[in-house]
């Protein structure tokens, strides 16, 4: 128990239609397995936004509702304002269905079939499908692990930046999967060399929420290029299945493009009324539920670094300054993954992500998603500790 909310009981999400739960099988090849996989929480939502959902589902119609009002758009200024101490116009601010959605159409705007994004990795593996699916070209720029902590490559990365052919930055902002918190500073060096090549700003934010350490929203950052934020309530808490995210786009004839897409082409402008109401929601009532979460999920990493670095003398976890996904470096035991990830599945019932799926950076890696009861955390850091002392004894 976290001050007045419940993060210990386990809730059984089976039989829900739940991609984590219920679907394992698609990606691991095997039912019934414990899952620390895809990113949502099995936590329950908090009670504000269970209370406010039921009470709209008490009116039996369910017509085309609206985004575009100063309720909506006042709940996320307010919250930019107490949680980043960021002023945003509101007037900026515009509705698409999905993160992805919107960055997709963004990257359409700004870009060219051929021309490149760059994007720091290890990734997100949406990227990578999203920017090839759009026929442009995926520019990556390969992080750097300095005791325990991801860095910049600086030099690599100014070099992508100013090829000509690169025109976009996809900012991973915390990212995910290292749960890096980038600082003012590296954040305002990005602007100053994405403005100096002429390359906008895409920030996928959708983490932002969960974090550790001060969050800075890109926000230009004083510099000439144009830039948008794209971020969503629904990984902080825990309604994804509502669908809904948002974005700042402060230039205007962008935003009247995106717009014009969102609307007269893709007919997707009229939002789901439970996603407008959550994030509404959780905007102006939840911050203390997110704060106790933040709490619970720090002590899930806790507990892994613990428990990994007394197994295992030649690992040194490092619990992240973001997110509920533990990023685990296991290349230190030199193990082989592909068997690592078989043992889990058939002898101990597990499956977690392994870290090749963010890109050739992520090998020897495990994403583990923390966002669970502490029983199960522990169980799947059991069994990850003995399927790796079953292999280094063999």
């Amino acid at each position: 128990m976290t001050q007045e909310f419940d993060f210990d009981t386990v809730i059984d999400r089976k039989g829900t239609y739940c991609t984590q739960w219920d679907y394992v099988q698609d990606r691991f090849g095997k039912a019934g397995l414990l899952p620390f996989t895809i990113s949502d929480m099995d936590f329950a939502s908090p009670p504000a936004i269970q209370s406010a959902l039921k009470s709209r589902i008490e009116h039996p119609v369910f017509g085309y509702s609206r985004w575009n009002h100063d309720d909506f758009k006042t709940s996320i200024s307010h919250w930019f304002s107490k949680r980043f101490r960021t002023t945003i116009d509101k007037g900026d601010i515009v509705y698409g269905p999905s993160v992805i959605y919107i960055i997709s159409k963004l990257i359409e705007r700004w870009s060219k079939v051929g021309e490149g994004v760059v994007f720091h990795t290890p990734a997100y593996d949406a990227f990578d499908k999203m920017i090839e699916g759009q026929g442009r070209v995926c520019a990556r720029s390969t992080l750097l692990k300095v005791e325990g902590r991801y860095q910049i490559d600086w030099q690599s990365f100014e070099c992508l930046i100013a090829q000509p052919e690169n025109t976009i930055l996809l900012l991973c902002s915390p990212h995910n999967p290292t749960g890096r918190v980038w600082t003012h500073e590296e954040l305002t060096k990005m602007a100053e060399l994405c403005a100096k090549h002429g390359v906008r700003v895409i920030s996928d934010e959708i983490h932002m929420d969960v974090s550790f350490s001060t969050h800075f929203p890109f926000t230009g950052f004083d510099q000439s290029m144009e830039w948008a934020l794209v971020t969503s309530a629904s990984k902080s808490f825990n309604v994804p299945a509502l669908n809904g995210a948002y974005a700042l786009i402060p230039n205007a004839q962008t935003r009247e493009d995106y717009l014009f897409k969102l609307k007269q082409v893709d007919g997707l402008s009229s939002p789901s009324i439970l996603g407008v109401i959550a994030t509404m929601e959780a905007y102006n009532h939840c911050e203390d539920w997110l704060e106790a979460l933040n709490n619970y999920v720090y002590q899930n990493h806790s507990y892994v670094r613990e428990s990994l670095n007394a197994a295992f003398n030649d690992l040194q976890y490092v619990i992240p300054e973001a997110t509920y996904l533990a990023w685990i470096d296991l290349s230190p035991l030199a193990l082989d993954m592909d068997v690592l990830n078989r043992t889990l599945i058939d002898d101990y019932g597990v499956a977690i992500m392994s870290g090749e799926v963010y890109g050739e950076s992520g090998l020897g890696h495990l994403r583990l998603n923390l966002g669970c009861s502490r029983e199960k955390v522990k169980a799947g850091v059991q069994s990850l500790i003995q399927a790796i002392q079953c292999q280094l004894k063999s």
